[in-house]
């Protein structure tokens, strides 16, 4: 810390006792053994802190923050001039020459961005005469879009930096442009006064699979209107993406009374949102259809999907059990061999020593493995239970939630995608979800269960009931159940 404000020796001592707002230090650890010899404890500082701290010192400020210096607060700027775009090691970047130096602003929001560009240029002779980097830190600050700074000088020291600060010293508004089209080939199109650019997004990667994968199924048009319209909702949402940060930095991203940022790109309107189907048995027929594939080529969509909308295939939530637990035992006798599909290669994922199974009359695709250290089933958990005659006979909590009928059958309680079956402590979350569920099979066995406002329609007792800690393979039977779910009427809790 002495190199860094210039210190003599013995004067960061006395600097400790004047200086009251001086960062607060921390003692570095020291071993067992370390103290056994009686050695003391040194105080550390966090050196970003202390050159933030001496930019805003009378004495220091000269070896402080170039950005936070005081005199930026007072002093009169000539204006700036742009130098031009600079293509990068940490993206792309507009170099500005100021009464300071040169500012290069990386319209990036990429951690560390700023310091390792600082310290490549601090190797450079004279450092292009670049004395500050900036880069985004993705959000907004007092006077515009939060800026990360380190100074060539200082490269591994990074800092918050004010964008009205950089604005005050350019002199002009400074061009932004939404992390999506935070391009090279768009932001070398931009310079002081051309006209805003129209840029196309580049697709995405899953966006890209989906399109490709319409190919080998172009026969099938419920397949393919299905891929289709999960390509043109991942554009449309990165679209309203762009739209969105546009509105906000446009709206919130300026400082009152100070100069609004200039949005220096946006998307192209014509064409956009792009079309979307309404008919959502249409769409599950065609997913449903390239989950009982073998294809190859239907690997891939159906992993996205599970990503991005599992709702749309006509099963619940993923789910893995130990093969050890008799309740899976007993469930797995109803299991019969088949030939992998591609959502069963999609549960599997990289997975070594499986087989593969079919819950045929839920028509759940299961997959077992035994490979050592893990030995369990992984499925996808059912939407409704069969059996128009049976009826629920009792509840097993083991890794999930199952149901024994009253035709001999055990099967895994529907699960929506993106929910779970819990009970137990829950830090103070209660297990809603498995209560309603099961108050709903109690009912109808048959019921197409929803978690829809599962938290105020969940019977109190049974929520009651599953809160408690109940040990794995703990069996409650249906007049547990029903005692439980009756107590609510009573007003107890």
């Amino acid at each position: 810390m002495e190199a860094l404000l210039h210190l003599a020796q013995g004067e960061l001592d006395q600097l400790l006792e004047e200086a009251e707002d001086f960062p607060q230090g921390e003692r570095e650890h020291l071993d067992v053994l370390q103290r056994a010899r009686g050695e003391k404890a040194d105080l550390q500082w966090e050196g970003s802190a202390v050159y933030a701290w001496a930019a805003t010192s009378r004495r220091f400020c000269d070896h402080g923050a170039v950005l936070l210096h005081p005199a930026l607060r007072s002093q009169t700027f000539s204006p700036g001039k742009w130098i031009g775009f600079q293509p990068t090691s940490q993206g792309p970047a507009t170099d500005w020459e100021t009464d300071l130096g040169v500012i290069r602003i990386l319209h990036t929001t990429r951690r560390a961005a700023a310091t390792a560009m600082a310290e490549e240029l601090s190797e450079v002779a004279d450092a292009q005469g670049v004395v500050t980097v900036c880069s985004l830190f993705g959000d907004i600050g007092f006077t515009g879009p939060a800026l990360t700074a380190a100074d060539t000088a200082q490269p591994q020291l990074e800092y918050e930096a004010q964008w009205g600060t950089v604005t005050k010293l350019i002199g002009q508004r400074l061009p932004w442009w939404p992390d999506l089209l935070r391009r090279a080939d768009v932001i070398s199109q931009w310079s002081p006064g051309a006209p805003v650019t129209i840029a196309e997004l580049l697709p995405e990667e899953e966006e890209t699979t989906l399109r490709e994968a319409v190919g080998p199924w172009r026969s099938f048009p419920e397949v393919r209107t299905a891929l289709t319209d999960l390509a043109n909702s991942l554009r449309n949402h990165r679209v309203d993406s762009v739209n969105r940060d546009i509105r906000i930095f446009g709206e919130h991203g300026t400082s009152p009374g100070g100069e609004p940022l200039l949005i220096a790109a946006h998307h192209p309107t014509e064409g956009y949102p792009l079309p979307r189907t309404d008919d959502r048995d249409l769409l599950t027929r065609g997913w449903q259809a390239l989950a009982s594939s073998q294809l190859f080529e239907a690997f891939e969509p159906l992993s996205i999907v599970m990503r991005r909308d599992a709702t749309l295939l006509p099963f619940g939530a993923r789910t893995e059990v130990s093969d050890h637990s008799p309740a899976a035992r007993q469930w797995a006798t109803q299991l019969r061999p088949c030939a992998p599909s591609a959502l069963h290669a999609v549960l599997a994922d990289d997975a070594q020593d499986v087989t593969f199974h079919m819950d045929f009359r839920t028509g759940t695709p299961v997959v077992r493995i035994r490979s050592t250290g893990r030995r369990a089933w992984i499925f996808l958990a059912p939407l409704q239970l069969p059996g128009k005659q049976a009826q629920l006979k009792s509840v097993i909590l083991n890794d999930t939630v199952w149901v024994s009928t009253t035709d001999r059958r055990i099967h895994p309680a529907p699960c929506p995608p993106h929910d779970h079956l819990w009970w137990g402590y829950g830090g103070g979350d209660r297990p809603t979800e498995a209560a309603w569920v099961i108050a709903q099979l109690m009912d109808d066995l048959n019921a197409a269960v929803t978690l829809a406002d599962h938290w105020s329609q969940a019977p109190k007792g049974l929520t009651n009931l599953l809160s408690r800690s109940h040990q794995p393979g703990t069996e409650l039977s249906r007049s547990a159940l029903e005692c439980a779910r009756a107590q609510q009427h009573k007003g107890t809790s």
